[in-house]
């Protein structure tokens, strides 16, 4: 399915924000200018832990088609990454079904919506937390 939704969560350190918000203003440029159409979505940078990410991080929406062309500015980057899917089982969106771009890392999977209640869904292309 080429259209179904997808989240990308780009993980920082603190000591290297900058390198993030030059991401998030590269990704912010593209989606307002339609240069990967469509980007749906670019979230705050979070400083702190949210849901289940262990560090800050900011989250982008897209669909499946703009991938390719989304994966390779995300590994420029040299940041850690989670792609997954949006499904309504948060918990294999994840875990089974994410893919990582860099090292991956522990989530807290405790804040996960259980299968058939995913509240991203909801959210999709419109807020993040």
């Amino acid at each position: 399915m080429n259209n179904a939704p997808y989240h990308a969560h780009i993980y920082y350190q603190l000591d290297n924000r900058a390198v993030a918000e030059a991401v998030h203003r590269r990704l912010s440029e593209l989606k307002e200018s339609g240069g990967i159409s469509p980007i749906l979505f670019v979230g705050q940078l979070r400083d702190y832990k949210a849901g289940p990410h262990p560090m800050p991080q900011f989250e982008i929406h897209f669909t499946e088609e703009h991938l390719s062309a989304i994966r390779p500015i995300i590994e420029a980057s040299g940041l850690t990454a989670l792609v997954h899917p949006l499904t309504d089982d948060d918990l294999a969106d994840h875990t089974s079904l994410a893919q990582w771009i860099g090292a991956s890392l522990e989530l807290d999977l405790t804040p996960l919506d259980p299968p058939g209640m995913n509240k991203g869904v909801a959210r999709f292309g419109k807020t993040d937390f």
